[in-house]
């Protein structure tokens, strides 16, 4: 049945081989002069622009500055042009069919603009274009079906033009294309079925166009039609200026129920200066890494979460490698100096159960972000509580995490003498062999007192906070115990300790049913089906864990005692261990 309507689809497969971001420019320059022909190109491309703000005066007839950083929003490599990267620069006019000459370019990003006029069907004859950013303009025409037969697409974004005419077939050509929005347009016409059988999309936007078709039964459960849904894929452009935050919140589309997000970039506008060069300042702690400032703030990345903190981006950098990038909210963290002195002590602590800092970067405008190590498995609040009950998972896995989680505590205590402060299962992460490690470790360092004033609201409100916090406003070494005890009681009950039962906490209410000596009823049954064997080490546990979580503080063991307890328990199995579960490993 073949009935008009609208499709936005988010693609459930994701391959491997299609997570690879659009191809961002090298650091520098190589000393190599724009080719003639290259020049020629960007003479035209700036003559069919109307350029009202003067952005690119910078553009002279000479040419000798546009590979050296010299011309607004260019990047080269070897005298080829590889990037033009124009977005919110007011630009008007066409896009000139010379651009067909520049054959290196890689990237083409020209968004929330007013240019109008064709998409020129000479962009097909670019061999090495990979991504090609247009959306918020004023685009007539149709796509020229050339675009289909760029090998290496990765990229494309037209949504919100004037945009007419079918969807041509040759897109489905592009083998590497995992990201196509050409929402809010006016094509009409059947959905190509070549292209929902893509098997390298990831990301498909086509709502508020006039298309039409069924859906192949072939797709099954690739597909999922989205009726309500917040999408958390976004791309971290290079070069947005600082109204872009505020423009694209305030340009969410949303009709008929169904919405889409295009989130909040980790860095703002402004970050990378006119000409390309890096305005802020990435600061490495593990000496040269392989992504330099521009490959971050370029990366393909999405939203995994939000915090007291800030927002967590999982990036994919231009080389396939993840990084997860935390930005900081505005206003909440001390001034430059104080937080670049304590940064620098924090990204210098190493341990195998303490999530390592990466690297800094200071935007120009005081935006702050954190580079992180990338854990596959997320949270233990998502293994524990994300995939339903149904997910089983065992004993052992439960007890290796919460030595992990003791083994780091310990090491922060002991060695870093810092005090956590903010321990919740969502701040344990997995990696891909399930080894925890103690992520947020030190933030309070770098927030002002009231923002660490709301991160102990917050953690009260989660269920972690220790009841003297309320008078402290301070954590220290014992309100961590406390909240480790709850994290242990999350990982024998499953349940979460934000979910009140019968009006009190996850603490109040496993005493209450050990106090009636119905003690069984405390653990998660996936344990309970072991029960003949693992008895002993829960209800030993479950002990362990209710003297962290004492009222009084003083009654609260230390993390060393905790860790030697759970190491006991432990070794009354007869089970060996792993190299990497070396008890002596602090």
């Amino acid at each position: 049945m073949h009935n008009p309507c609208c499709f936005f689809f988010l693609l459930c497969v994701v391959l491997p081989t299609c997570l690879r971001p659009v191809s961002c420019e090298e650091d520098g320059w190589d000393g190599v002069v724009v080719t003639a022909s290259n020049l020629l190109a960007l003479q035209a491309f700036k003559q069919e622009l109307v350029d009202p703000e003067g952005f690119l005066r910078s553009w002279n007839d000479s040419g000798y500055g546009a590979c050296s950083g010299g011309w607004v929003g260019i990047k080269c490599a070897q005298g080829q042009v590889i990037v033009i990267q124009l977005p919110w620069k007011g630009l008007r006019g066409r896009i000139t069919d010379k651009i067909g000459q520049l054959q290196g370019l890689r990237k083409l990003s020209l968004h929330d603009n007013l240019i109008g006029g064709s998409i020129p069907s000479t962009l097909g004859l670019l061999p090495n274009l990979r991504g090609v950013q247009l959306f918020n303009n004023k685009l007539t025409g149709s796509i020229p079906s050339s675009l289909g037969y760029c090998p290496l697409l990765q990229s494309l974004d037209l949504s919100n033009n004037l945009l007419t005419g079918t969807i041509p077939y040759s897109l489905a050509n592009s083998t590497k294309l995992y990201w196509l929005n050409l929402s809010f347009n006016s094509f009409s016409g059947p959905l190509p079925t070549s292209l929902t059988h893509s098997f390298s999309l990831t990301f498909l936007s086509l709502q508020h166009n006039n298309l039409s078709g069924p859906l192949p039964n072939s797709w099954g459960g690739r597909v999922l039609l989205v009726v309500l849904i917040t999408l958390c894929c976004i791309m971290l452009f290079c070069l947005i200026r600082k109204r872009a935050t505020s423009k694209a919140e305030n340009g969410r589309a949303r009709a008929g129920g169904t919405s889409i997000e295009k989130g909040v970039p980790p860095v703002a506008a402004g970050d990378v200066e006119a000409g390309g060069e890096v305005g802020g300042k990435l600061v490495h702690f593990d000496g040269p890494m392989a992504f330099t400032a521009d490959d971050l703030l370029c990366a393909t990345a999405e939203i995994m979460g939000k915090s007291t903190y800030g927002t967590v981006y999982k990036a994919i950098l231009e080389d396939g490698s993840q990084v997860a990038v935390k930005r900081l909210r505005e206003k909440i963290t001390k001034g430059q100096r104080e937080f670049e002195s304590e940064v620098s002590v924090l990204g210098k602590i190493r341990h195998p159960n303490v999530l390592a800092m990466r690297a800094y970067y200071l935007g120009p405008k005081g935006e702050k972000l954190l580079v992180f190590d990338y854990m596959p498995k997320g949270s233990l609040a998502s293994f524990l509580h994300g995939g339903g009950t149904e997910t089983s998972i065992d004993w052992p896995t439960r007890m290796k995490i919460a030595q992990d989680l003791a083994r780091g505590l310990f090491y922060l205590h002991s060695q870093e003498n810092i005090v956590h402060g903010n321990l919740t299962s969502s701040n344990v992460l997995l990696d891909e062999n399930t080894n925890a490690k103690i992520a947020d470790f030190g933030l309070s360092r770098l927030m002002t007192t009231a923002a660490n004033s709301n991160v102990i609201a917050t953690a009260g409100a989660l269920g972690y906070r220790a009841p003297e916090l309320s008078k402290l406003k301070k954590a220290n070494t014992k309100t961590d115990i406390y909240s480790l005890g709850v994290i242990l009681l999350e990982l024998l009950t499953r349940k979460s300790p934000g979910v009140s039962m019968n009006g009190v906490d996850l603490p109040q209410w496993v005493a209450s049913i050990v106090k009636e000596e119905w003690t069984n009823e405390v653990f998660d049954a996936d344990l309970m089906r072991d029960a003949s064997t693992v008895s002993d080490e829960l209800l030993n546990t479950l002990k362990l864990a209710l003297h962290c979580v004492d009222p009084s503080p003083s009654a609260r063991p230390e993390v060393h005692q905790v860790l030697q307890q759970l190491e006991e328990i432990r070794q009354e199995r007869s089970v060996t261990a792993s190299p990497g579960d070396d008890p002596n490993i602090i």
